[in-house]
Protein backbone atom coordinates (compact mmCIF):
# COMPACT_ATOMS: atom_id res chain seq x y z
CA UNK A 1 0.00 0.00 0.00
CA UNK A 2 0.79 3.48 -0.71
CA UNK A 3 1.75 6.25 1.33
CA UNK A 4 0.00 9.27 -0.20
CA UNK A 5 -0.25 12.38 0.74
CA UNK A 6 -3.80 12.28 1.80
CA UNK A 7 -3.20 9.21 4.08
CA UNK A 8 -0.13 11.32 5.28
CA UNK A 9 -2.78 14.13 6.11
CA UNK A 10 -5.04 12.20 7.68
CA UNK A 11 -2.88 10.59 10.24
CA UNK A 12 -1.67 14.55 10.94
CA UNK A 13 -4.95 15.46 11.85
CA UNK A 14 -5.71 12.60 14.72
CA UNK A 15 -3.49 11.17 17.66
CA UNK A 16 -2.37 8.13 17.40
CA UNK A 17 -4.40 6.21 20.24
CA UNK A 18 -6.66 2.85 19.62
CA UNK A 19 -9.74 3.42 21.65
CA UNK A 20 -10.95 5.65 23.99
CA UNK A 21 -8.46 7.71 25.86
CA UNK A 22 -9.46 6.70 29.01
CA UNK A 23 -8.94 3.53 28.22
CA UNK A 24 -5.09 4.03 27.46
CA UNK A 25 -3.19 1.81 30.13
CA UNK A 26 0.35 2.91 31.19
CA UNK A 27 3.11 2.39 29.53
CA UNK A 28 6.09 0.96 30.71
CA UNK A 29 8.21 3.74 30.79
CA UNK A 30 5.44 5.30 32.52
CA UNK A 31 4.72 2.34 35.52
CA UNK A 32 8.71 2.67 35.74
CA UNK A 33 7.85 6.50 36.92
CA UNK A 34 4.78 5.35 38.95
CA UNK A 35 6.83 2.73 40.67
CA UNK A 36 9.94 5.61 41.52
CA UNK A 37 7.31 7.80 43.30
CA UNK A 38 6.01 5.13 45.42
CA UNK A 39 9.71 4.27 46.32
CA UNK A 40 10.01 8.27 46.94
CA UNK A 41 7.13 8.59 49.14
CA UNK A 42 7.89 5.17 50.95
CA UNK A 43 11.43 6.53 52.05
CA UNK A 44 9.37 9.35 53.74
CA UNK A 45 8.75 9.09 57.27
CA UNK A 46 5.59 7.93 58.30
CA UNK A 47 3.99 10.65 59.47
CA UNK A 48 4.51 12.80 55.61
CA UNK A 49 3.17 9.53 53.83
CA UNK A 50 0.00 10.01 51.77
CA UNK A 51 -2.84 8.80 54.50
CA UNK A 52 -5.40 8.32 51.40
CA UNK A 53 -5.28 8.06 47.70
CA UNK A 54 -8.04 9.55 45.21
CA UNK A 55 -7.79 9.05 41.69
CA UNK A 56 -8.99 10.12 38.03
CA UNK A 57 -10.97 6.44 36.70
CA UNK A 58 -8.46 6.91 33.87
CA UNK A 59 -6.98 3.45 33.47
CA UNK A 60 -3.24 4.93 33.26
CA UNK A 61 -4.30 7.41 36.14
CA UNK A 62 -5.64 4.09 38.12
CA UNK A 63 -2.33 2.17 37.46
CA UNK A 64 -0.26 5.07 38.58
CA UNK A 65 -1.97 4.77 41.80
CA UNK A 66 -1.90 1.22 41.91
CA UNK A 67 1.87 1.39 41.05
CA UNK A 68 2.82 4.12 43.99
CA UNK A 69 0.58 2.16 46.44
CA UNK A 70 2.31 -1.29 45.51
CA UNK A 71 5.90 0.28 45.86
CA UNK A 72 4.94 1.71 49.33
CA UNK A 73 4.08 4.68 48.97
CA UNK A 74 1.02 5.20 51.28
CA UNK A 75 0.95 5.36 54.93
CA UNK A 76 0.36 1.65 56.81
CA UNK A 77 -2.97 2.57 57.35
CA UNK A 78 -4.17 4.08 53.96
CA UNK A 79 -6.91 2.38 52.19
CA UNK A 80 -7.03 1.44 48.42
CA UNK A 81 -6.84 3.95 46.08
CA UNK A 82 -10.32 5.66 45.21
CA UNK A 83 -11.56 6.60 41.97
CA UNK A 84 -13.00 10.00 41.59
CA UNK A 85 -14.94 10.87 38.40
CA UNK A 86 -14.28 14.77 38.94
CA UNK A 87 -10.49 14.39 38.60
CA UNK A 88 -10.53 12.73 35.21
CA UNK A 89 -9.15 14.77 32.11
CA UNK A 90 -10.66 17.79 30.59
CA UNK A 91 -13.53 16.22 27.97
CA UNK A 92 -12.63 17.73 24.51
CA UNK A 93 -16.16 16.19 22.55
CA UNK A 94 -16.04 16.27 19.60
CA UNK A 95 -12.45 17.59 19.11
CA UNK A 96 -11.20 14.14 20.92
CA UNK A 97 -8.35 12.70 19.64
CA UNK A 98 -7.73 15.75 16.72
CA UNK A 99 -4.88 17.55 16.52
CA UNK A 100 -4.54 21.19 16.44
CA UNK A 101 -4.13 20.82 12.51
CA UNK A 102 -7.34 18.28 12.67
CA UNK A 103 -9.13 20.83 14.28
CA UNK A 104 -8.50 23.37 11.90
CA UNK A 105 -8.87 21.18 8.76
CA UNK A 106 -12.39 19.23 10.16
CA UNK A 107 -13.99 22.01 12.89
CA UNK A 108 -12.60 25.67 11.24
CA UNK A 109 -15.40 27.09 13.10
CA UNK A 110 -14.11 25.82 16.41
CA UNK A 111 -10.67 26.93 15.79
CA UNK A 112 -11.91 30.14 15.36
CA UNK A 113 -13.85 30.57 18.06
CA UNK A 114 -11.13 28.92 20.30
CA UNK A 115 -8.98 31.89 19.06
CA UNK A 116 -11.82 34.43 20.04
CA UNK A 117 -13.19 33.35 23.42
CA UNK A 118 -9.28 31.70 24.53
CA UNK A 119 -8.87 27.81 26.02
CA UNK A 120 -9.87 29.16 29.46
CA UNK A 121 -13.42 29.59 28.49
CA UNK A 122 -13.83 27.89 25.29
CA UNK A 123 -15.75 24.72 25.57
CA UNK A 124 -16.41 22.40 22.46
CA UNK A 125 -19.42 20.87 21.45
CA UNK A 126 -19.79 17.69 24.36
CA UNK A 127 -16.46 19.29 25.69
CA UNK A 128 -15.49 21.24 28.33
CA UNK A 129 -14.24 24.26 29.11
CA UNK A 130 -11.38 24.94 31.64
CA UNK A 131 -14.42 26.74 34.11
CA UNK A 132 -16.24 23.30 34.27
CA UNK A 133 -13.37 21.67 34.92
CA UNK A 134 -12.88 24.13 38.09
CA UNK A 135 -16.11 24.26 38.64
CA UNK A 136 -16.51 19.91 39.55
CA UNK A 137 -12.66 20.75 41.18
CA UNK A 138 -14.59 22.45 43.70
CA UNK A 139 -16.83 19.58 44.63
CA UNK A 140 -13.87 17.63 45.07
CA UNK A 141 -12.62 20.24 47.55
CA UNK A 142 -15.65 19.91 49.33
CA UNK A 143 -15.40 16.16 49.92
CA UNK A 144 -11.59 16.49 50.67
CA UNK A 145 -12.80 19.05 53.64
CA UNK A 146 -15.80 16.77 54.57
CA UNK A 147 -13.82 13.58 54.54
CA UNK A 148 -10.70 14.02 54.69
CA UNK A 149 -10.10 17.08 57.32
CA UNK A 150 -6.93 16.82 58.56
CA UNK A 151 -5.48 14.08 57.03
CA UNK A 152 -2.34 13.64 54.19
CA UNK A 153 -4.22 12.77 50.64
CA UNK A 154 -2.26 11.93 47.38
CA UNK A 155 -4.46 12.80 43.95
CA UNK A 156 -3.69 10.94 40.93
CA UNK A 157 -4.84 13.04 38.19
CA UNK A 158 -3.93 14.95 34.60
CA UNK A 159 -2.30 18.33 33.61
CA UNK A 160 -4.85 20.74 33.28
CA UNK A 161 -6.50 19.32 36.49
CA UNK A 162 -3.31 20.55 38.50
CA UNK A 163 -3.41 23.08 36.96
CA UNK A 164 -7.16 23.88 37.91
CA UNK A 165 -6.56 22.89 41.39
CA UNK A 166 -3.86 25.89 41.69
CA UNK A 167 -6.07 28.00 40.00
CA UNK A 168 -9.01 27.60 42.74
CA UNK A 169 -6.43 26.80 45.75
CA UNK A 170 -4.72 29.94 45.04
CA UNK A 171 -7.08 32.39 44.14
CA UNK A 172 -5.88 32.86 40.72
CA UNK A 173 -7.46 34.51 37.67
CA UNK A 174 -7.78 33.57 34.16
CA UNK A 175 -4.13 35.14 33.35
CA UNK A 176 -2.38 33.85 35.86
CA UNK A 177 -3.46 30.35 35.44
CA UNK A 178 -2.52 30.22 32.08
CA UNK A 179 0.90 32.07 32.41
CA UNK A 180 2.00 28.96 34.25
CA UNK A 181 0.46 26.53 31.93
CA UNK A 182 2.05 28.73 29.05
CA UNK A 183 5.42 28.08 31.32
CA UNK A 184 5.85 24.70 30.54
CA UNK A 185 4.15 21.18 30.89
CA UNK A 186 3.15 19.27 33.57
CA UNK A 187 5.56 16.27 33.82
CA UNK A 188 4.60 12.90 34.24
CA UNK A 189 4.68 11.34 38.18
CA UNK A 190 5.95 15.35 39.43
CA UNK A 191 4.42 16.35 42.45
CA UNK A 192 2.49 19.21 43.23
CA UNK A 193 2.22 19.78 47.17
CA UNK A 194 -0.03 21.97 49.18
CA UNK A 195 -0.24 21.87 53.56
CA UNK A 196 -1.35 24.15 55.40
CA UNK A 197 -0.43 27.55 56.23
CA UNK A 198 -0.11 27.10 60.13
CA UNK A 199 -2.36 25.43 62.49
CA UNK A 200 -6.11 25.53 60.71
CA UNK A 201 -4.54 27.72 58.22
CA UNK A 202 -5.15 27.78 54.70
CA UNK A 203 -3.54 25.49 52.43
CA UNK A 204 -0.40 27.31 50.88
CA UNK A 205 1.75 25.88 47.79
CA UNK A 206 4.52 23.86 49.10
CA UNK A 207 6.52 22.61 45.58
CA UNK A 208 4.66 22.54 41.92
CA UNK A 209 5.64 20.18 39.38
CA UNK A 210 8.54 18.66 41.31
CA UNK A 211 10.44 15.70 39.42
CA UNK A 212 12.97 15.16 41.71
CA UNK A 213 11.67 11.80 43.41
CA UNK A 214 12.05 10.45 39.48
CA UNK A 215 15.40 11.27 39.32
CA UNK A 216 16.39 10.39 43.15
CA UNK A 217 15.30 6.81 41.70
CA UNK A 218 16.82 7.12 38.94
CA UNK A 219 13.64 7.39 36.28
CA UNK A 220 13.46 9.30 33.13
CA UNK A 221 11.44 12.43 33.32
CA UNK A 222 8.86 12.45 30.79
CA UNK A 223 5.84 15.09 29.47
CA UNK A 224 2.35 13.95 27.98
CA UNK A 225 2.31 15.67 24.65
CA UNK A 226 0.48 18.50 24.46
CA UNK A 227 -1.92 17.88 21.51
CA UNK A 228 -4.57 20.94 21.75
CA UNK A 229 -3.69 24.53 19.88
CA UNK A 230 -1.32 26.30 22.34
CA UNK A 231 -2.31 24.07 24.86
CA UNK A 232 -5.29 22.35 26.43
Amino acid sequence: MWDTAEARAARAQRIAIEGRDVDVPLSPLGLRQAQALGRWFAGLPEAERPEAVLTSPYVRARQTADAIVGAGGAGAGAAEPCGDERLREREFGVLDGLTTLGIRALYPDQAALRASLGKFYHRPPGGESWCDVILRLRAVLDTLSLRYAGRRVLVVCHQVVVLCFRYVLEGMDEAEVLAIDRAGEVGNCSVTEYAPDGPGGPLALVRYNVLAPLEDEGAPVTFEPDHMPAGR
